[in-house]
């Protein structure tokens, strides 16, 4: 049984936004110079729910989980990091973003200028918006806020109904009245209980930035063009692929984890079921970047109080359904100077379609399908819709054909080609009123019952954009560096 510093222990189930175990083990070795690190996967291939799959013969490329990032220098520098460089591709920044209303798609204002111009909004509601964001709004109610909450108080009705709650569907596939403004939207939350406003809280924070200077940027990054998304050139699933190639014989496939204790020279032991049958190994330094109910599962054994407060997370349905359509099938009130453009649309749960958004895969990146044809990616279920693991995957595409027929696609264009259709019965976990209070109790039960060195990650505990998850084992990393230098010293 050997004894490894770090181990890294990734036993993805459905649909977490990305396998952070290698993006950790990467983070270790390159910023920390922690060498002997093993990386276990329980299915066969990396990656956790990156799925990205390529019909190369027909022409088409498509993500079924997570479907870009946002290039953010931790997610570039692990790229750089991991030889992909030239094959980052970046979405256009000036390419619209689309919300259905009172059956139109508008678009969304995408820098300061547009905001008096947009049609998404009433000239009441744009008012109501900035008196609020100036902090001219009810105060602050002393409990812990919903999303809904927050926005309404703050920034009116309508931008709640009009932005923010297909933004929430968007994202979390979540109902924001029930989404923690504070653990969801840690970032804007803070403007407001720092600054006394969003816009007080903005001043501030870029006064301290003008105080506090970052360092400067690693020059081998590139620099994005405004405001976009990434992916890379032959699909997410690049990136796993690349950082397992780069750490070869440390990433185990297949590894089941089946229990794990504590052993009596410090550090831990973990029992696997392997393709070469049951392997015990023994570690100083446990990640568990897994479901939090998986990792309920497994650590009850150490501590049902840590056990209890990870079973309380919760990971609605959702589906990934990837259909193409030829170019005429679009709608000429769709098009832009003749093509399909712009990132995608959102649908508010108040304009009667059951289709969470549709993203323009073939607009967003190159090479996604063949000339004359579209390719959406359009997410269906979330919280307000869990009845989708009911259905079947026909049921899934006509419902989807069905909402596009209504605003995108024209009513009497062929049926669509069906590329994918990926059903996550448990897919992005819901950060809700209670959220971060759940996860303190969870650290803080392992923590009491000694476990130290055993650390809780994954997209429940870092966020769920899958850059988020990359920034998260940065930071994570870091936490595990300092603990295994305590560690050489005790």
């Amino acid at each position: 049984m050997r004894s490894w510093p770090c181990f890294i222990q990734g036993l993805k189930e459905k649909a977490e936004a990305m396998d952070h175990d290698d993006v950790k083990a990467i983070a270790l070795a390159t910023r920390h110079g922690v060498g002997e690190v093993l990386v276990t996967e329980a299915r066969g291939r990396p990656g956790g729910n990156i799925t990205t799959v390529e019909k190369a013969d027909e022409g088409y490329l498509w993500e079924e989980g997570p479907n870009s990032f946002q290039p953010s220098d931790p997610v570039l520098t692990m790229a750089v990091d991991s030889g992909l460089k030239d094959d980052l591709v970046f979405g256009d920044p000036n390419a619209p973003r689309f919300v259905l209303w009172e059956g139109k798609l508008r678009p969304v204002p995408s820098k300061p200028g547009d905001l008096p111009f947009f049609d998404l909004m009433s000239i009441p509601g744009k008012l109501r918006a900035g008196l609020g964001a100036l902090g001219i709004r009810p105060p602050p109610p002393g409990r812990e806020e919903s999303v809904e909450d927050f926005v309404r108080r703050n920034l009116g009705a309508e931008v709640f109904e009009r932005l923010i709650e297909p933004f929430c569907s968007g994202v979390y596939a979540g109902d924001p009245s029930k989404l923690s403004m504070k653990a969801a939207f840690g970032k804007v939350w803070r403007l407001e209980e720092t600054g006394g406003s969003i816009i007080g809280g903005t001043i501030k924070t870029i006064q301290e930035r003008g105080k506090n200077p970052k360092p400067p940027r690693d020059p081998r990054l590139p620099t994005p063009k405004g405001q976009t998304v990434a992916s890379f050139r032959k699909g997410l699933a690049m990136l796993p692929d690349a950082i397992t190639s780069r750490l070869g014989d440390k990433v185990k496939l297949s590894w089941k984890l089946t229990s794990i204790t504590k052993s009596d020279s410090k550090g831990y032991v973990l029992v696997y079921e392997t393709p070469e049958g049951v392997v015990s190994v023994q570690a100083k330094s446990v990640v568990m970047t897994i479901p939090s109910y998986v990792a309920s599962d497994i650590l009850r054994p150490l501590s049902s109080d840590a056990a209890d407060a990870l079973s309380r997370f919760y990971y609605p349905p959702v589906a990934a359904v990837t259909i193409s359509y030829p170019k005429e099938a679009i709608r000429k009130e769709c098009l832009i100077d003749g093509e399909l453009q712009g990132f995608g649309q959102l649908h508010p749960r108040s304009q009667g379609v059951e289709t969470l958004g549709t993203i323009y895969s073939s607009s967003l990146f190159p090479n996604r399908a063949p000339a004359g044809r579209v390719l959406l990616l359009n997410y269906i279920g979330g919280s307000t819709n869990t009845g989708i693991v009911s259905k079947t995957e026909s049921e899934l595409v006509e419902a989807v054909d069905r909402d596009l027929r209504k605003m995108l696609i024209n009513p009497r264009a062929v049926d669509p080609l069906v590329l994918g259709v990926r059903v996550w019965p448990r897919a992005i976990p819901q950060f809700l009123i209670g959220h971060l209070d759940h996860l303190e109790a969870a650290k803080s039960a392992l923590g009491r019952g000694g476990y130290d060195g055993l650390f809780l990650g994954g997209n429940y505990v870092a966020g769920v954009a899958l850059g988020r998850c990359v920034e998260g084992a940065y930071e994570s990393a870091s936490q595990i560096s300092d603990y295994l230098t305590k560690y050489a010293y005790k």
